[in-house]
């Protein structure tokens, strides 16, 4: 029984770390990626290890397995707690609307606004960009302005030139 336990929770701290280095790694974060890598591999062999001396134990391939489920699930749960990167958020408002984008300025958003034309008549379109952190915030704020705005998100991979890069750069986001 202790085995079987060793192996689960070996698997699901393996696992948790694979997890979050393939995301340092799609995020871009290659050397800190590495340095986790380096722990990921050890505790895989030791417990990889444990396995195949008791192949013939199914229970230890069992637990095995769900160690690996329970570790990509927290480790998805610590990626979601890093917040990494940063995010564009498309937003549509059912009128013209100059108070939404003046008001998501002041609290920092980078917001590019235009008027859009759709099925029902004229409407507002912003294209607004927050780090991952900041996106709940900003989904509250939009959500207050115009409970029923459109919005859509998505990550931006390459960001460059404009107000907002410069301040991300300085620091000074969200002060």
């Amino acid at each position: 029984m202790q085995m079987l336990l060793i192996i689960f929770v070996i698997n699901i701290v393996y696992v948790t770390f694979f997890t979050i280095r393939m995301i340092l790694t799609l995020k871009g974060y290659r050397y800190f990626a590495a340095g986790v890598s380096v722990v990921e591999v050890v505790i895989y062999v030791v417990g990889l290890g444990l396995v195949l001396e008791n192949l013939n134990e199914i229970q230890n391939i069992i637990a095995y397995a769900l160690g690996y489920g329970i570790g990509v699930i927290i480790g998805t749960k610590i990626e979601e707690k890093m917040a990494l990167g940063y995010i564009t958020v498309n937003v549509i408002t059912a009128s013209v609307d100059y108070e939404m984008p003046r008001i998501l300025r002041e609290k920092g958003y980078g917001v590019t606004d235009w008027a859009a034309h759709g099925l029902e008549g004229n409407r507002s379109a912003m294209q607004i960009l927050t780090p991952r952190k900041d996106e709940l915030k900003l989904y509250d704020t939009i959500k207050q302005i115009d409970p029923k705005a459109f919005i859509i998100a998505y990550e931006a991979r390459t960001i460059h030139g404009g107000f907002w890069v410069k301040t991300v750069r300085r620091g000074n986001l969200f002060k």
